[in-house]
């Protein structure tokens, strides 16, 4: 069982990892790390129904809140914007660990961006750690989002230095946030044509 929890882990493959981790749980179901394991690996394989329900099971068998933002996103993958919504914003979201709090604003995000609130979804992201002037690792994701509900809410110039803290807090990797940001960063070619060109002639060979 053990060995296949960590094949599940090493393999880069979503869908073969979740065969490893649906292979512990045959061996060994009531014990919620391999629960955790097979919700978390079903999440990565895009099986939203089939992690929702391995994540409530790690969630009965070990006590942890941790949970909570994947079941919140599996439901919103689901199209149960209600329930996900739900999840975020219920009695269960009290009292969590602040990086988990804040993965729940990131999910809420995006709950509001689907809903076709692209303002709610940007100010829905809006703690502390926002502006409390460090760019820190663990920060990437939320400048991520935050930056990415900015440009849904066509508010370009500011999701472009956003992008930017990101990428610089990213220091793993787990975010595009660097090609994100050279995709809006504003590159003006000036060309100096003869004026006796036509107007639309295009600009002459370097």
């Amino acid at each position: 069982m053990a060995r296949r929890l960590v094949a599940a882990g090493l393999e880069e493959d979503p869908q073969r990892a979740y065969g490893y981790a649906q292979a512990a749980r045959r061996l060994a179901a009531r014990v919620g790390i391999v629960r955790e394991t097979c919700g978390i690996a079903a999440y990565r394989a895009g099986e939203w129904a089939d992690a929702l329900t391995e994540l409530r099971a790690a969630r009965r068998l070990t006590g942890r809140g941790s949970y909570l933002p994947l079941m919140a996103d599996c439901e919103r993958a689901l199209g149960r914007l209600d329930r996900a919504l739900e999840l975020v914003t219920g009695p269960e979201s009290a009292g969590l660990d602040r990086a988990t709090t804040i993965e729940l604003r990131i999910v809420e995000s995006g709950i509001r961006r689907d809903q076709g609130f692209p303002e709610a979804a940007a100010a829905a992201l809006q703690v502390p750690e926002l502006t409390d002037g460090r760019v820190r690792p663990e920060f990437a994701r939320l400048f991520y989002a935050y930056a990415d509900a900015l440009l849904d809410a066509g508010r370009e110039d500011e999701a472009r230095g956003w992008f930017g803290k990101a990428a610089a807090a990213d220091t793993g990797d787990v975010t595009d946030a660097t090609e994100r940001f050279e995709q809006l960063d504003p590159v003006v070619f000036d060309y100096l044509a003869d004026p006796q060109d036509p107007p639309g002639a295009p600009p002459p060979p370097p």
